[in-house]
């Protein structure tokens, strides 16, 4: 008895599960609604892959609904793949979207650029095709895609090997690497430059960058300029502060919106010790682990490193690291750094004259424990051993130091060599709220050969810190506060003010 009752409770579901319609489907009748009508793909480089992006296809009505056919207007030719639902191909047959629910549609694409044309930019487009044999509805797809001039290591066809570039003379320490030939040895600003690995200057030869040019990296590259070699980054002013047509732009890659204020995407621009007489003019360098590496100088009097109207932020370690360095930087710009925006580091010369260092950076913890400027004479190379050297000097005028930390330069001093620095009509960060540096004489700010004419702990008026736009209002502590005379213009041109001008990069301006 138990066993016939068991089967017939069993037949008894089936008839009535049968007789349910809650797996049954209408075909979608034109009655879909989608969460985009057109999905940007953003820009892309010629044969390189782009992100992946996605939209949602929409059944608000109460009914499980079955699409037909979702195919690409292309068909298999298209360049843009797709995935439905969790199946990947470019069309697809009889897909159910339930009752009050919805799909995803995921797209991607690669084109290859001399494909389609002979010009520099080509904007690829296409369309997904919902029902087309019926009640059609469809989502326009676009992307912009350019040529470029790709750069990268060889790789050796019998062994898979890629080529390297030996650190040092032990000749183990390595890096995916190549050397720049002479044919390469000028970046022009025709098309895009796309760099792979590490891109190096030989010995006694020069890069010169062009105005205009865009240099972009691959994770973990670069540039680095070998012993006795040079680096000339020859950008110029450019009258729409947007476009920066004349700037030289150094960046990550990833063209796609949502990579544009990434820290750490890219290696550095790394100049080696023996490299000389760099110089670098109107150039933006973003999203870096490092901005700029500098190893020692060339053991000459003038600057090894002049670098001017130029910007780095978003580095997600240091803006400009350079070690026993000769730098002369006027109107320059470091902003948002995971550690420290300046590190003058073991020693070297330095000398900055309206400059604007800051940092409000939330890289990774959101905590940085080093401030925006550090200066040094020494280097802990491991648990027992310190180098030093000598701070020449470190000379900042007419400069801003400023962060959302109380206390935003700092120094580390170790005896036995020189520590020389000036600070004169800056604008700086310090706030010793717990008293721990009241007895220490570097921070003995009524020093005046130390410390002149400098205000401390008052609003910059910067226009977006965290954007990373570091314009001063006209009601900024700055304004008017700079040492005179002073003559020439501002990092954007600005003719400054010459019996009142302002102290930093930037001019002040209404806002």
């Amino acid at each position: 008895m138990r066993y016939l009752f068991s089967l017939l409770l069993l037949v008894l579901l089936i008839l009535w599960s049968s007789c349910r319609n809650d797996f049954e489907s209408v075909p979608s009748t034109g009655n879909l609604q989608f969460s985009k009508d057109t999905l940007f793909l953003d820009t892309v480089f010629t044969n390189i892959g782009s992100s992946t992006y996605r939209f949602k296809v929409y059944n608000r009505t109460s009914e499980d609904l079955t699409i037909p056919t979702i195919t690409l207007e292309r068909g298999e030719t298209s360049n843009y793949r797709l995935n439905v639902d969790g199946i990947s191909g470019k069309s697809f047959n009889n897909i159910q979207v339930l009752a009050k629910d919805s799909i995803f549609v995921f797209v991607e694409t690669t084109t290859n650029i001399s494909d389609q044309t002979t010009d520099t930019e080509f904007l690829y487009t296409d369309r997904i095709l919902f029902d087309p044999a019926g009640n059609q509805q469809d989502v326009d797809l676009v992307t912009l895609v350019k040529d470029a001039t790709f750069l990268f290591p060889s790789r050796n066809t019998m062994t898979g090997e890629i080529e390297t570039l030996s650190l040092g003379t032990d000749n183990e320490s390595k890096i995916e690497g190549f050397f720049l030939q002479d044919d390469q040895l000028r970046f022009t600003n025709k098309k895009p430059y796309v760099i792979y690995g590490y891109a190096a200057v030989p010995k006694g030869k020069t890069l010169t960058i062009d105005p205009g040019a865009r240099i972009h990296f691959h994770a973990n590259s670069g540039i680095i300029v070998a012993n006795e070699g040079t680096l000339h980054v020859n950008g110029e002013l450019s009258t729409d502060p947007k476009l920066l047509e004349n700037e030289v732009i150094f960046e990550g890659d990833r063209l796609e919106s949502g990579f544009s204020n990434i820290p750490g995407q890219w290696g550095t621009i790394w100049l080696t010790a023996g490299s000389t007489n760099h110089s670098i003019n109107h150039a933006t360098i973003k999203n870096a682990t490092v901005g700029i590496l500098m190893d020692s100088n060339d053991g000459g009097t003038d600057p090894t490193l002049t670098i001017k109207n130029t910007q780095i932020y978003n580095s997600s370690n240091v803006g400009l690291l350079a070690r026993t360095g000769n730098v002369l930087g006027e109107n320059l710009v470091i902003n948002n750094a995971g550690q420290v925006s300046l590190n003058c580091s073991l020693g070297g010369t330095y000398n900055f004259n309206h400059c604007t260092f800051a940092n409000y950076s939330n890289i990774g913890s959101g905590f940085r424990e080093l401030p925006t400027v550090l200066i040094d004479n020494n280097l802990k190379v491991n648990n027992t051993d310190v180098v030093i050297a000598d701070l020449l000097a470190a000379n900042f005028t007419n400069c801003i130091i400023y962060g959302n930390q109380d206390l935003e330069v700092l120094f580390s001093k170790v005896d036995g060599t020189a520590f020389n620095y000036n600070f004169k009509n800056c604008l700086l960060r310090f706030k010793d709220t717990g008293g721990q540096f009241s007895n220490n004489p570097l921070y003995d700010f009524t020093n005046t050969a130390l410390f002149e004419n400098n205000i401390f702990n008052e609003d910059p008026g910067f226009k977006e810190s965290f954007k990373n736009m570091l314009n001063i209002n006209e009601n900024s502590a700055a304004n008017g506060k700079a040492s005179t005379p002073t003559t020439g213009n501002d990092i954007l041109g600005v003719p400054r003010n010459a019996s009142s001008p302002d102290i930093g990069a930037y001019e002040s301006v209404a806002f």
